[in-house]
């Protein structure tokens, strides 16, 4: 079996030598036609376009991809040409939420939200769920919004967007890329939508870029609408507008999903994916780096956790080096979750 694996996947060497007999590594965005034609499976993340100019003819019969999101695949064409594909749902959520955590608390400290926020969590996944955690740990009044979870689920526990846009002093977007149809997320967050807020709220994408328009953010922070952003996610990313990575409160190069525990969430469910479906038995261990200090000694949880993870580092790298957008994404240093620290408070 030969597997053609994205050369930035973590903790994947050892473990897939115990399972595929040829192994080929190469940058997600340098995936070729000659490269995978005689693979068996694809590991990839969100940097390859799996569609038929890179499959077609190819004796590709599997794809994993490292990452939650799957909007780089053309799952039509796959159904057609009998290639399977998995993704990685909730590999990196507590990753997410830790860099939501951490952006909050920033922005309290700054005073930009009060203590009593009202947050709007757009999008209730594996992701939303954990970010509505953290909100209700913090003393956060929450409003949640999901059409297809409440057209499936019948729950009153949903509002719609206009109700976040009425009432939130914080909205966070947390839904997949959807082009098209019912449930269409392409910019959802649209000039009509930055008109209809009410309360200036500070706005959060770490889901898509395309999810919100760039051109009507901009304009809203511009014209007071939203008093601050915080995006981890562009559209037209690896490049950005640099203005309003400038205006941003924090702006980090799609990372926040990038904890070494959500990475090797992502590279263990790609490899049991790959094994379920070549119905191949092999023991494997992914685990991350131990953090180089796991006590952490601090006055208040607070501090502790911003010691752990502080999102400010992130954005100031890529404020000052836009250009590297995919160099800083591609060697992200260790970052290690709260659950693999001693936190003592004193």
């Amino acid at each position: 079996m030969r597997v053609v694996v994205d050369d930035k996947i973590p903790y994947i060497k050892e473990a897939i030598s115990r399972i595929a007999d040829e192994v080929a590594y190469a940058p997600g965005g340098e995936f070729t036609h000659a490269l995978i034609k005689d693979a068996d499976a694809l590991i990839v993340r969100t940097r390859t376009q799996c569609n038929r100019s890179l499959l077609e003819g190819s004796r590709v019969r599997f794809i994993a991809t490292a990452t939650i999101g799957y909007d780089h695949i053309d799952t039509k064409y796959c159904q057609e040409a009998g290639i399977t594909w998995t993704n990685a749902p909730g590999c990196n959520a507590d990753s997410v939420a830790q860099y939501i955590q951490s952006s909050l608390f920033l922005l309290q400290q700054k005073g930009c939200i009060p203590r009593n926020a009202c947050i709007g969590i757009v999008g209730v996944g594996n992701v939303g769920s954990r970010v509505e955690t953290v909100a209700r740990d913090m003393g956060m009044k929450v409003l949640l919004n999901d059409p297809p979870r409440k057209e499936q689920e019948g729950s009153s526990g949903f509002v719609s967007l206009s109700q976040i846009a009425a009432a939130c002093d914080i909205i966070t977007f947390h839904t997949p890329l959807t082009p098209t149809g019912k449930y269409q997320t392409l910019h959802l967050a649209d000039a009509g939508f930055f008109d209809s807020l009410l309360r200036q709220p500070v706005l959060i994408n770490t889901s898509r870029g395309e999810v919100v328009s760039t051109t009507a953010m901009l304009a809203a922070l511009k014209n007071g609408k939203v008093s601050e952003v915080v995006l981890d996610v562009w559209e037209g990313e690896p490049d950005l507008n640099p203005e309003l990575l400038e205006l941003s409160f924090l702006g980090t190069p799609h990372i926040a999903g990038y904890s070494a525990d959500g990475k090797a969430n992502a590279t263990r469910m790609a490899l049991d994916a790959l094994c379920r479906y070549f119905d191949i038995r092999a023991e494997y261990t992914i685990c991350p780096p131990e953090p180089q200090q796991p006590l952490i000694c601090a006055p208040t949880w607070q501090e502790a956790l911003l010691h752990i993870y502080n999102p400010q580092t992130d954005s100031q790298r890529l404020k000052q080096h836009p250009g590297d957008f995919e160099y800083l994404r591609g060697h992200y240093p260790l970052r290690r979750e709260p659950k693999a620290y001693t936190i003592r408070i004193e």
